[in-house]
């Protein structure tokens, strides 16, 4: 098996992103971060637990965050989920400023909503 915290490539038209996941510890949740490459800035999209929020532990596979009302679960580790919830943020205006070298935290559920109503 691969290291999944190793930098992956995404390109979305003219961009290219450079995303890993990882966990972060004492209850900061997963964390999916993408890097616009090219001098770019970075969007960290953190989903943290909550009422009927999951995200990966011992007994879940490394980068799935889920919800317990729904059943709906997604794996940060696809491309095709990276895509989606870089599509959503970019929506609601999260990208806005990361063609410098910004940096921004959001929060992943309500793009995780999103995502798993379509």
């Amino acid at each position: 098996m691969g290291n999944p915290r190793r930098l992956r490539r995404l390109v979305v038209g003219a961009v290219a992103w450079r995303w890993s996941v990882h966990h972060r510890r004492g209850g900061g949740g997963e964390v999916l971060t993408l890097h616009r490459e090219a001098a770019g800035g970075t969007l960290r999209i953190v989903f943290r637990a909550g009422p009927g929020q999951l995200f990966s532990d011992a007994l879940w596979q490394t980068g799935a965050v889920g919800s317990s009302d729904t059943g709906a679960v997604l794996n940060l580790h696809q491309p095709g989920v990276v895509r989606g919830l870089l599509d959503a943020a970019a929506a609601r205006g999260a990208l806005a400023d990361l063609a410098t070298r910004a940096s921004r935290e959001i929060d992943g559920w309500p793009l995780f909503a999103e995502l798993t109503s379509r």
